[in-house]
């Protein structure tokens, strides 16, 4: 495969992690992006990023997480680049911003403006606190009432590795979810487990949207064209689709 270099996208997917302060999101992402995990980790300032490019067979994902700090922390792509494999997706380029925003009450009206435009949101519980399970429906409405119609939503109960100190019972997740229309996994920030699925699940489905409406488009496209056989219409040159348009657009 020739190098692509990080601005050279085919879509722009923005992503973002929702839930209650202190259920690990920060961790998600880091873990996620950098493959690390930070046992004194802090409460998120407004909203957090980073970035990541996956290589998927023949499919370049180019994942950046935002995040807004008292100080914002910028890491370079060279340091947070990463290849794996999951599977082939029509050798597509994918730049996703992840957006890890405040689960605290003082930051709603700054994190409410960043559902906009989100296609993919990760909406993160703590198994180990009830109460953060029970704010779910809050979060849910929030970003419903904020966000694209369609946009594809992962319930994660976080902090799989705390089973011992469970209070919330797994079946409740997948009732809530399926409820809800919604995929759930449980994961585990600190031992890395179901973290990278949960986000390649999220992309995938994303995808698979994206692709339908391009189909639908072109038989459309083409059932028109169709109909107007015998018509001599003059059309402007028009120039080939710019790199790095965003699905939702």
């Amino acid at each position: 495969m020739a190098h692509r270099v990080d601005n050279e996208y085919d879509y722009l997917f923005k992503i973002v992690l929702i839930g209650d302060s202190g259920v690990g999101k920060s961790n998600i992402l880091s873990r996620f992006t950098r493959n690390e995990f930070f046992l004194e980790s802090k409460s998120t300032i407004g909203v957090e990023f980073a970035t990541r490019t996956l290589q998927i067979w023949n499919a370049i994902h180019f994942l950046s997480v935002y995040a807004y700090a008292e100080a914002i922390r910028v890491y370079s792509s060279s340091q947070l680049k990463s290849t794996i494999v999951l599977r082939q997706i029509e050798g597509k380029t994918i730049k996703a911003q992840i957006w890890d925003t405040a689960g605290q009450e003082r930051y709603r009206a700054i994190t409410s403006a960043y559902y906009r435009g989100a296609v993919g949101a990760l909406l993160v519980f703590d198994i180990t606190k009830r109460q953060t399970f029970d704010n779910v429906q809050r979060w849910l409405r929030e970003l419903r009432d904020h966000a694209d119609a369609n946009i594809v939503v992962m319930m994660v109960g976080n902090k799989s590795d705390l089973n011992h100190l469970r209070s919330v019972p797994e079946e409740d997740g997948q009732a809530f979810s399926e409820k809800e229309g919604l995929s759930f996994l449980e994961t585990s920030a600190l031992e890395a487990i179901n973290v990278e699925k949960a986000f390649h699940t999220v992309l995938s489905e994303i995808h698979q949207i994206v692709s339908k409406k391009a189909l639908a488009a072109q038989e459309s496209a083409s059932t028109n064209g169709r109909s107007m056989q015998g018509t001599t219409i003059n059309v402007a040159e028009t120039p080939a689709p710019t790199k790095g348009s965003c699905c939702s657009s």
